[in-house]
């Protein structure tokens, strides 16, 4: 059955076309225009057609500049920041408790200044690498009025060795044929990670677009369980 969705904080298009190409009638929305199709894009403040009668999900990316746990360090070096994190919060929960049937917020691992202004932590967390990606990227979700997202292909990290040698995850953490564990405990490795852990993407410009964009499984996953 057809139902109308909305994709806000979303100039990708990814979840919105995974929808669309399942007959649903979705449309993100923006500050910025769509990367792909601005066909089904509305570039503007999502609070000025969040409030539409005709939505019946939504499925919302707000910014995590602000939230996110990772940023946390910041608010005791710049007193400006914390305004901003109270407005991303109010935000969040506009968005969460928007009168629609179902809704779906998403955003990394919160700090807990933004989930006490929020009111309530994630229903979930899913990983990039449950849904067929060999990536690792923690997600939190809060759902309304849907269940939790099932995973659907599980990838396996690597492990790498503190000796330098790389081996499949089968072996198991002490099992590296070049050093045969020696050397400790190794430790599983996606691919759009270091050896240490560290995401591999460095600092530039556009850093953050990369970042924001859902992977494609997450999107194919939401479309076909919660559409």
């Amino acid at each position: 059955m057809e139902i109308k969705v909305l994709i806000a904080c979303e100039f990708s298009g990814v979840v919105r076309e995974e929808f669309r190409k399942r007959g649903h009638d979705a449309w993100s929305c923006d500050l910025l225009p769509s990367d792909t199709d601005n066909t089904w894009h509305f570039q503007q403040d999502v609070l000025e057609i969040l409030y539409d009668d005709c939505w019946e999900m939504l499925i919302a990316f707000p910014t995590c500049t602000y939230l996110c746990n990772s940023g946390v360090h910041l608010l005791h070096k710049d007193e400006s920041r914390w305004q901003k994190m109270v407005e991303a919060a109010i935000f969040f929960r506009t968005l969460l408790c928007a009168d629609i049937p179902k809704v779906i917020v998403e955003n990394p691992v919160m700090h807990k200044y933004a989930i006490k202004h929020i009111g309530q932590k994630q229903n979930q967390t899913i990983q990039p690498y449950e849904f067929g990606h060999d990536a690792s990227k923690r997600t939190c979700l809060w759902l309304k009025g849907v269940f939790p997202l099932q995973p659907t292909k599980l990838i396996k990290p690597t492990y790498r060795c503190k000796c330098g040698g790389k081996f499949e995850y089968e072996l198991g953490k002490y099992g590296c044929p070049d050093c045969c564990g020696d050397s400790g405990a190794a430790r599983g490795v996606w691919g759009n990670q270091t050896p240490s852990g560290q995401n591999k993407l460095g600092p530039t410009k556009d850093r953050w677009k990369k970042r924001s964009k859902t992977y494609s499984g997450i999107a194919k996953a939401m479309a076909e369980q919660w559409g």
